[in-house]
């Protein structure tokens, strides 16, 4: 059976990113899908150093989680036309953990502008570690949230749709 990890990348305590994150997390364990939850805020991550970083017990956790999964939904907040500098240095501190998943991406921003922002970091996991990226993702703005949760129903059951295809895909590619 696939193994599955939701990843909520946002160090904001009321981030809107890990609303939709759990979401994906929820619907796939509603599918009774063997499936892990891990939140980079939780976690006290050291910052990328390219040395003693990689020995680091929250480090290696993530790289763990990483390892084992085979679909991984990234939910990462937009700062400045880009995701957040935590959901890359999630993938400087694992490297080659990344080969050959099957990732799906939740994104959350202020305003539209930032659509595309994603496919800078997609592209470095299709191409640096032969990721297969599900072709459809969330990019929701903060007008959709309230404090405690998505209010569009739309939003969520793209949500759900994205979940749905990484396990349609991870399925197909590791059947």
């Amino acid at each position: 059976m696939a193994k599955y990890l939701v990843v909520s990348t946002s160090g904001n305590p009321s981030s809107n990113s890990r609303k939709m994150g759990r979401i994906a997390f929820a619907y796939l364990r509603k599918e009774k899908m063997d499936c892990e939850w891990l939140d980079l805020a939780e976690l006290e991550l050291p910052l990328c150093d390219a040395d003693a970083c990689y020995a680091h017990p929250a480090a290696r956790r993530l790289d763990k989680a990483v390892a084992t999964a085979d679909g991984i939904i990234i939910a990462a907040p937009v700062y400045n036309y880009d995701v957040s500098a935590s959901a890359k240095n999630m993938i400087e501190l694992t490297g080659s953990s990344w080969e050959d998943k099957i990732v799906g991406f939740l994104c959350a921003a202020g305003g539209m502008s930032s659509y595309m922002s994603v496919m800078a970091y997609a592209n470095s996991l299709m191409l640096d570690f032969r990721c297969i990226i599900v072709p459809r993702f969330v990019y929701a703005t903060s007008d959709v949230f309230d404090e405690e949760e998505l209010l569009e129903k739309k939003v969520i059951a793209r949500i759900e749709q994205v979940a749905a295809e990484l396990i349609r895909f991870t399925e197909a590619l590791r059947g």
